[in-house]
């Protein structure tokens, strides 16, 4: 899928966090100190056991939440205090797949996967050029007039995919993208990413897939304990300052 980079230049991290903590209510943190500043057009894996903060760390980089504590900066923008209007305009340059999905189920696939494009105002001749190209490639064109009550999980979960993709983010975030989906679709589908990653897409993919990694040679971010450290594919370890 032939597609020129739309991303400005800039130096500043994509992703920032000074310190950052998170709890809810007033129970313990679920993430403690964490530092972070992620360069624009990096690729990395986030791990970590179930309940170590993933999802956590996730929202906060797609602004559906702000730290308890520590600052968060996205796009050079600090969100601790950011206005509402500020974030919408941001979310703008995220995409974000769910592990629930969270599609619309009154619109069929193809209108799910075109509707960023349409709040943004795209001509609706492009916008069905792209949405066509992009399901072709996901392998779901035969299915582009269903709606999501009538598709497979792994059917669901590649067009949540393509809905994240198709404006071509700055900054992709993907819960356990390869979660539903057989090994060939799976490396199809990490191959749009590290197509995407090529053109300028910051790109942060959860996953337990140990074969995922071990495929694609990529930074590790591991969360344990609350903390988080990033390996290597050398085996190295060090502080998530990429």
């Amino acid at each position: 899928m032939a597609v020129k980079s739309i991303h400005a230049e800039s130096n500043a991290p994509v992703i920032e966090m000074q310190n950052v903590g998170i709890r809810y209510d007033k129970g313990p943190e679920i993430l403690k100190d964490i530092k972070l500043s992620l360069k624009k057009g990096s690729f990395h894996f986030l791990t970590g056991k179930s309940g170590a903060g993933k999802t956590s760390l996730l929202s906060m980089m797609y602004l559906a939440q702000k730290p308890s504590r520590g600052i968060v900066n996205v796009f050079g923008r600090n969100i601790n205090f950011a206005k509402r209007d500020s974030l919408a305009m941001l979310r703008r340059k995220i995409g974000v797949v769910f592990q629930d999905f969270r599609l619309l189920d009154h619109l069929s696939a193809f209108d799910n996967v075109a509707l960023p494009l349409r709040v943004c105002g795209m001509d609706e001749k492009e916008v069905r050029k792209r949405v066509y190209e992009l399901l072709q490639w996901v392998e779901l064109d035969r299915h582009m007039q269903a709606t999501p009550a009538t598709l497979s999980g792994g059917e669901k979960q590649r067009i949540a995919i393509a809905r994240a993709v198709i404006n071509r983010p700055e900054l992709l975030l993907a819960d356990e993208p390869t979660g539903n989906v057989d090994g060939d679709i799976a490396i199809k589908l990490m191959k749009l990413f590290v197509e995407l990653n090529k053109l300028g897409t910051t790109v942060v993919i959860a996953t337990h897939s140990e074969k995922l990694i071990s495929d694609f040679s990529y930074p590790c971010m591991h969360l344990q304990n609350g903390g988080l450290h990033i390996y290597y594919p050398d085996g190295k370890m060090g502080m998530p300052n990429v």
